[in-house]
């Protein structure tokens, strides 16, 4: 049985929605559709990173709040803007989806533009998904898993306290984002602390983070963002230990890991 590489276990853990079976372009599925200008998809990228992408993932392939716009009806059905606009401007109240009724028709263009060509991307796949089997991810040592765990994880966790008897509970990829992703663990929201140029700061629960926004839900349920470079933040996140552990794991290790975790019955 093939081993799953790391990169592979990562996307189907994290719950990523590329398929590490289908990577290669169909010419000529995407020579077949519309193509936007080079300009107008960046544009729609940017403004899509910093309006949509905290619920839809930077991506457009769905995030921990909103569904995944590629494989969306509406944007199937779409037509030059025509459904993907009238749903910005309005919202959608029914799927939590706020209004962004003073967004411009350029705006609206780009974002149409950079929506559409992600579609493209996805469409354009050869092949199909498949799920992950447990057989797929068994493959790994106890005895290895077992020094593992006493060497990065045994300062939180216990085999016979808060993981006992959670390979009875579950197994293969359930388990393994168990594992691998924090947000499944998490029982309180990371607070952000933002600093502001002038001094003046503000803290509340973290709703977003990447490398160019960062964004909070305040005392008063408001949805705060910022871009990265104009303000200084601090974020304190008890579980910020898992997502270090993640550049950290090697395929042999995730596997290990995995097998003893499977073993606490």
């Amino acid at each position: 049985m093939p081993r799953f590489s790391r990169f592979c276990i990562l996307v189907a853990a994290l719950g990523a929605s590329t398929s590490c079976l289908a990577a290669s372009v169909n010419e000529n599925a995407a020579t077949a559709a519309v193509q936007f200008p080079a300009d107008l998809v960046e544009s729609g990228r940017r403004h899509f990173a910093t309006d949509c992408g905290f619920c839809h993932g930077r991506d457009a392939t769905g995030g921990s709040k909103g569904a995944d716009l590629t494989r969306s009806e509406l944007v199937a059905r779409d037509v030059g803007g025509n459904l993907i606009g009238e749903a910005v401007r309005r919202g959608r109240a029914d799927k939590g989806m706020p209004a962004f009724a003073s967004l411009g028709k350029d705006e609206l263009d780009a974002l149409t533009a950079f929506i559409h060509s992600q579609k493209q991307l996805v469409d354009s796949a050869n092949g199909g998904r498949r799920s992950v089997e447990p057989e797929d991810l068994a493959d790994g040592s106890v005895e290895a898993g077992l020094r593992y765990f006493q060497a990065n994880c045994q300062r939180c966790h216990s085999a016979t306290g808060d993981m006992a008897g959670i390979g009875s509970r579950l197994k293969g990829l359930p388990l393994l984002r168990r594992m691998l992703g924090p947000e499944f663990q998490r029982r309180s929201p990371a607070k952000l602390t933002v600093t502001f140029p002038d001094g003046r700061r503000l803290v509340g629960d973290l709703e977003y983070r990447d490398e160019f926004t960062v964004a909070m839900r305040d005392d008063q349920g408001v949805y705060r963002s910022w871009p990265t470079r104009a303000v200084t933040y601090s974020v304190d996140d008890p579980l910020q230990a898992h997502v270090d552990q993640l550049s950290r794991y090697t395929d042999k290790d995730m596997h290990d890991v995995l097998a003893y975790l499977q073993s606490l019955r």
